[in-house]
């Protein structure tokens, strides 16, 4: 299937329909005043939430589109650390125990406790509240990246992913120091030996070109810029005994350091003894105060969360202003994200089914929206966490180590985009995952049970309802009157007479009376397998 065509299921989301237009929309950030029902709501949750369940739905119907965005945006607590799943005596943890304190292991040992952190986290994300903390620690990932096979400690693994999750709808100035020091961070772009003697310019290249101010038009750092950054960033090291970074006043540079008229031609004087790790803070200070770190940033957070395509349309009505907010609130991640969902634009209809989902929106999706039961005892349930987690990655998306420094390339590489996430490898791979988790043998010990999910419906005993109702949660694109027909005639009613809806009814009410009754039970579950299967395996689906 040529990927493009997830992009034209739509007439009225073509780009043909505006190609002798100068924008794509015009609409802007000012708060949304239009309608305020499921249509927007799934929308909302689709984009901030893994996959959307009718639970998810039932619970935030009752709020006002603010209440909403209030509840999306609440932070949540760190959730309990990884264990050893792997079942070896790790020097000292016992199988079940907490291993992100132990002292640091060998190669095999690393690898084992790295295998557990990536299950560990892809749980986090199955098990994601109703909050897009979640999705915000992925985010941060892709922007600030490390890559665990590079790090290779595990310690310092999860502890930047505690540093993502501190910071992730906090203050992105203070994310970007956290990250700095984060000993993952100094171990993965070499600032543990950046030094007075060799200045590595490695994290401070990087701290320009895609962490702050970026690549974008506007952005003229220069290499002298780069070169005073290392050396302001002189000193810091690693300690594996405590699992922290500490800074060496015998390795930082102690001469002033000098910077471009991009940065307004400051100087950071340099400064001696435990003083020269306060050198980072007047960095920050320069850095910050450069316009085009609010742009770049608000630039990703829209195609991350909006749209792949910023046309001078966009970037004048939405991203400008979103970045003049960004400043003014001394660039508080929050109260950004807050004036970009209740936003004209990102209720905009053109911006409403119109990204491929990732394969983390895919395969953590599928397993929220079906509410699928993983299993209660610790070794399995991390064997499945796993197993969701190498779907993923090889759908192009492995959680902890993205292709390269810049993040996965369907979040910035033009013109494709999104695009890239779906080819003649990775949609057959799509739809074998969903079709094993529909079918009866499962997929890992997973399965999507299709009747727990119909009787959270409305109305699954109509035929005609069930099938509306389904497509309301699992697609963004609404689909013709003939497909819901083919749907409910050739599917639900197994080819009967189209006007015989009753026979669906009395078979669903028929199992509701009887839970017990195998054969009435398979009645219905054959039916709601073929129809969640056809769902599914139709390119609908892919789109969030």
């Amino acid at each position: 299937m040529d990927r493009r065509q997830f992009l034209t299921l739509s007439p009225n989301r073509s780009h043909t329909q505006y190609a002798a237009a100068s924008a794509r929309t015009d609409s802007g950030i000012t708060p949304y005043t239009g309608n305020w029902e499921s249509t927007q709501l799934i929308h909302l949750l689709k984009r901030t939430l893994f996959g959307v369940s009718p639970a998810n739905v039932n619970a935030f119907k009752s709020m006002t589109m603010q209440q909403a965005v209030d509840t999306l945006l609440t932070a949540q607590p760190d959730p309990a650390p990884p264990v050893n799943n792997y079942g070896v005596d790790d020097t000292g943890v016992t199988p079940g125990a907490v291993w992100v304190k132990a002292p640091l292991g060998n190669e095999m040992l690393e690898r084992k406790r790295i295998a557990s952190y990536k299950a560990w986290w892809t749980g986090q994300m199955i098990n994601q509240p109703a909050s897009i903390h979640e999705k915000m620690v992925l985010f941060w990932h892709n922007h600030f990246v490390t890559e665990t096979g590079m790090v290779n400690d595990s310690r310092f693994i999860y502890q930047y992913n505690l540093t993502l999750r501190k910071h992730a709808l906090g203050n992105f100035k203070a994310l970007t120091k956290a990250i700095t020091l984060d000993p993952a961070m100094l171990v993965y772009l070499n600032g543990y030996l950046n030094s007075k003697e060799a200045a590595d310019e490695n994290y401070a290249r990087e701290l320009h070109e895609l962490f702050t101010v970026g690549k974008g038009p506007d952005s003229h750092y220069t290499e002298d810029d780069v070169r005073a950054t290392a050396r302001v960033l002189t000193g810091f090291r690693v300690d594996r005994t405590n699992i922290t970074s500490f800074f060496d006043t015998t390795k930082h540079d102690i001469t002033n350091k000098q910077f471009s008229g991009f940065y307004l031609n400051k100087v950071i004087s340099g400064q001696t003894g435990p003083d020269g790790a306060s050198e980072i803070d007047n960095l920050l200070d320069i850095i910050f105060a450069q316009p085009e770190v609010a742009k770049f940033i608000c630039r990703k957070l829209y195609r991350f969360f909006v749209y792949y395509d910023i046309d001078q349309a966009t970037e004048t009505n939405v991203i400008a202003p979103l970045a003049e907010i960004f400043r003014s609130s001394q660039y508080d991640i929050k109260t950004t994200l807050n004036a970009l969902f209740i936003s004209q634009h990102f209720f905009d209809p053109l911006n409403m089914a119109c990204l491929i989902k990732s394969p983390a929106d895919f395969c953590i999706g599928i397993c929220r929206e079906y509410n699928i039961t993983f299993p209660s005892d610790y070794p399995s349930r991390y064997t499945a966490w796993m197993a969701i987690h190498d779907r993923a990655a090889s759908m192009l998306q492995n959680f902890g180590d993205p292709p390269l420094v810049a993040g996965w390339e369907a979040y910035y590489q033009e013109p494709a985009f999104h695009e890239l996430w779906i080819n003649t490898d990775t949609l057959p791979k799509r739809n074998k995952l969903s079709d094993a988790l529909i079918s009866t043998g499962g997929f890992a010990g997973l399965h999507i049970d299709t009747i727990a999910f119909a009787s959270q419906l409305p109305h699954p005993e109509d035929p005609v309802a069930l099938v509306s109702d389904s497509l309301d949660i699992l697609y963004r694109v609404g689909v013709s009157d003939t497909t819901k027909a083919f749907m409910k005639n050739n599917i639900i009613l197994s080819g009967q007479n189209p006007n015989s809806n009753y026979y669906w009814t009395d078979a669903w009410n028929a199992y509701k009376a009887s839970p017990g009754d195998a054969a009435a039970k398979d009645n219905v579950e054959t039916r709601l397998k073929a129809l969640y299967k056809y769902i599914m395996d139709l390119s609908e689906y892919q789109l969030s």
